[in-house]
């Protein structure tokens, strides 16, 4: 009311708040907020930075400017720390920054959001709760920054997931969904689930890494991969996306039926099993977060006590059905070797619980990661840290020695010394290192105790000098070097340099590889489906356009190709379709249709101008079927070729021409000069070679693959096999008498008989059961 009174507007004031802020900043002088000099040296400034901001930190200065002046003293600090910004605000009277613009923005962000303060008026103007401090409050310590969540959150979510949150100021939907994450954060973060809140106006680079563009978002990390929330932001569904995080085979429901073989799996996995006993039908998230937590340490089991035939388990373990209670079992499956008991259970007792059992009573040395567990490295005198190893061979059952081991070690468990085993035929070169050269433990198992003094695997070691049977005598002998080296370490007096162990568990390469390739598709999946569709849009626009050229591609070559068809067809029609009955198909010498008519087979001349386009050029998976003829015999043949494929013309991929003996002999020799017995050898006393008739002769070519399959009409057939025996005659005898010869004993034949098996062939050529004959390139027709 005495604003209006003045005047003057509410408007009007928070320009002038604003400008005012303007001129300060432009005033900023980092030696007079530091109070120190131009000449002054790095530790001078650094002494006089932690003298003001212990003074003027807002945590213990309650004096309202205190936020501003802090702020001024860190930028102070950020820029005098820095020789190069110090040596650019000393000549040009700015720090320098290649980000000026982005630096002044997100200040002005800063001042927007915190102008409020400085500009005391009532929140509830707006009815919006705007008040800074009491939003940053719930999420102050959980903010993350690009380098804290490269280096601490990222190798973290491989033993917890992350519930992570962006946010931004003058966010409406941010303030909406406040109440419900405050409430989902208190509950997830004791149960074992990471917290993270990322402010896309200060950390852009972190919001745009973690791909989320609008605000508020919420996701998930586990084992490093970023997983979107896409729910209503209820506490019901934050549950649910945090479930669905997890693998599904963490816990198994373990049953009467099948508790003895899941608590016998130690000896294969060389883990401890860990059961829990509860009334919940389904297994308790914390449990399951538990189970991620220490999946390489141990084995996890439920049990719902509600199922019927768990009496039996619970009355043989002495299992309260009322109280949630969790038994750890090691080497032994008839006793657990630690039970806890108790309702509402803390993550933190569990985890207690838990790390006091990671290992078996003589845990298998399985990986070199393994035995610097539980081996360390000694620190100091006061650190020592023994391993009392038993080598011994691998057995599917336990024998005697190794049981004899396992009850030594739990009656003689002590803080500095770790007892485990190693199975000689897997880590050979281990256990050569620590066993004589002696023949006395051939076969046989021994005991070593050993420490280690570096990480390169230098170690000190003692090894019993007769073999370890498990008898009371070795018991004794054990326990009396045990005894002895408490007080006089220089027992171990052998020194070795161990090989590292091979890791016995690890997945062959086959599995690796199927592993690494289901995270590939399943990633690829989700950054289709459910990430950000603006980081998809370049690889979406990529394969577009690729799909778009490809099929014009196409497109434009199906065209050209039928216009070189039309253009290569001869400008004059040489012979016109001869009819033979009503029932018997005709031909035709030029493509009058894709779709062959009913009555007629497309037959084209392979000439000069249409070979490129019928032949050399033929698309992949299509065959030319070419008839030789001669002027002579031009319409006898093509009316029996068309009758004899006139049932093969359905195929697309088949095409029909015919080629001139008269024009194109040269070619044709040359062809069948690739096919078996199909061509004779030229021979200087033939006068008749060059008469040699091929008509009738049937070529289907193949131009992409550059081969053909050859058909030899019924009359040359006969006429070779007849002049066979000519062959062990004279050479001198001239072939064309031989040819007369045979040719007056077969007789004249009509010439459409020559293609009267033409049919046959065509079968068979589609099955493809005919002999190809290659060549490497197709010759020039002229």
């Amino acid at each position: 009311m005495e604003v209006k009174k003045l005047g003057i507007s509410w408007q009007f004031l928070i320009v002038l708040v604003l400008i005012l802020q303007i001129l300060s900043a432009l005033d900023f002088d980092p030696y007079r907020v530091l109070g120190v000099s131009r000449t002054a040296s790095q530790a001078d400034i650094k002494k006089a930075y932690k003298k003001l901001a212990r003074e003027w930190h807002p945590d213990k200065n309650k004096d309202p400017g205190a936020e501003d002046k802090f702020i001024q003293i860190s930028k102070a600090y950020e820029i005098l720390s820095n020789e190069e910004k110090r040596s650019h605000y000393d000549h040009y009277g700015d720090a320098g920054e290649s980000q000026g613009y982005q630096k002044q923005q997100q200040q002005r962000e800063y001042r927007f959001r915190h102008f409020h303060e400085n500009f005391y008026f009532d929140e509830s103007f707006f009815h919006f709760p705007f008040n800074s401090e009491r939003r940053d409050s719930i999420d102050e310590k959980y903010l993350l920054h690009f380098s804290h969540y490269v280096n601490e959150v990222v190798p973290d979510s491989f033993k917890k997931p992350y519930l992570i949150k962006i946010t931004s100021d003058w966010c409406f939907s941010c303030i909406h969904i406040e109440p419900v994450w405050k409430e989902a954060v208190q509950e997830l973060e004791g149960l074992g689930v990471g917290i993270g809140v990322v402010h896309a106006g200060y950390e852009r680079r972190l919001a745009h890494h973690l791909g989320a563009h609008s605000t508020p978002s919420i996701l998930g990390i586990i084992n490093g991969k970023v997983s979107f929330f896409h729910n209503a932001v209820v506490r019901e569904n934050l549950w649910q996306f945090v479930e669905s995080l997890l693998p599904g085979n963490l816990v198994e429901k373990v049953t009467n039926k099948n508790y003895v073989r899941f608590l016998s799996g130690w000896q294969q996995e060389n883990k401890p099993r860990v059961l829990l006993f509860d009334q919940m039908p389904t297994v308790p998230l914390l449990y399951k977060l538990t189970a991620f937590a220490y999946k390489d340490y141990l084995s996890f089991g439920y049990v719902y006590v509600g199922l019927r035939g768990a009496e039996e388990m619970t009355r043989q373990y002495d299992v309260n059905v009322y109280t949630p209670t969790i038994l750890i079992f090691k080497e032994h499956i008839h006793k657990p070797a630690d039970v806890i008991q108790a309702r509402g259970m803390k993550r933190q007792v569990i985890d207690d619980f838990i790390t006091q059992n990671k290992y078996l009573l003589a845990a298998r040395l399985t990986s070199q990661k393994l035995f610097h567990e539980l081996c360390p490295v000694k620190r100091s005198h006061r650190q020592r840290k023994y391993c009392v190893v038993l080598l011994t061979a691998e057995a599917t059952k336990l024998s005697k020695p190794f049981e004899a081991f396992l009850s030594f070690a739990l009656a003689n468990t002590q803080d500095t010394v770790r007892f485990v085993h190693v199975y000689s035929n897997r880590q050979q070169e281990f256990a050569s290192t620590l066993l004589p050269d002696s023949d006395t433990f051939q076969g046989k198992s021994a005991v070593s105790i050993l420490e280690r003094r570096n990480t390169a695997g230098r170690v000190v070691y003692k090894t019993l000098e007769d073999p370890w049977t498990g008898s009371e005598s070795d018991k004794f002998i054990l326990l009396g070097y045990l005894d002895q080296l408490r007080k006089d370490p220089a027992l171990l007096s052998s020194e070795a340099v161990l090989p590292d162990l091979t890791d016995e568990l690890a997945p062959i390469f086959l599995l690796r590889w199927l592993y690494s390739a289901s995270d590939y598709i399943s990633d690829c999946w989700d950054s289709i489906f459910h990430n950000n569709w603006r980081e998809m849009m370049p690889l979406l626009s990529l394969v577009f356009s690729a799909l778009f050229i490809l099929f014009g591609t196409v497109i434009v070559q199906a065209f050209s190709d039928s216009n070189e068809e039309r253009e290569s067809s001869p400008p004059d029609k040489e012979e016109s379709r001869e009819k033979t009955g009503k029932t018997e198909p005709s031909f035709t010498k030029e493509p009058s249709s894709k779709i062959p008519k009913k009555g007629f087979v497309e037959v084209t001349e392979l000439t000069d101008i249409t070979y490129t386009s019928n032949l050399v050029r033929l698309r992949p998976g299509h065959m030319n079927v070419v008839l030789i003829l001669s002027n002579s015999t031009k319409t006898s043949l093509l009316q029996k070729f068309a009758l004899e494929v006139y049932s093969f013309t359905a195929s697309s991929c088949l095409h029909f021409s015919f080629l001139s003996l008269d024009k194109h002999r040269e070619w044709l020799e040359y062809l069948l000069e690739f096919a078996q017995d199909a061509a004779p050898i030229p021979n200087q006393y033939d006068k008749h070679f060059m008469e040699r008739d091929y008509t009738g002769y049937v070529l289907a070519l193949n131009g992409h693959k550059k081969y053909f399959c050859l058909f030899k009409p019924q009359n040359a057939v006969e006429e070779e096999e007849a002049m066979g025996p000519c062959s062990d005659f004279d050479p001198s005898l001239h072939l064309g008498e031989c040819r007369g010869k045979s040719s007056s004993g077969l007789g004249p034949r009509p010439i459409k008989g020559k293609l009267s098996k033409l049919s046959l062939w065509m079968e068979r050529l589609l099955e493809g059961s005919l002999q190809r004959f290659y060549i490497p390139s197709w010759p020039d027709l002229d």
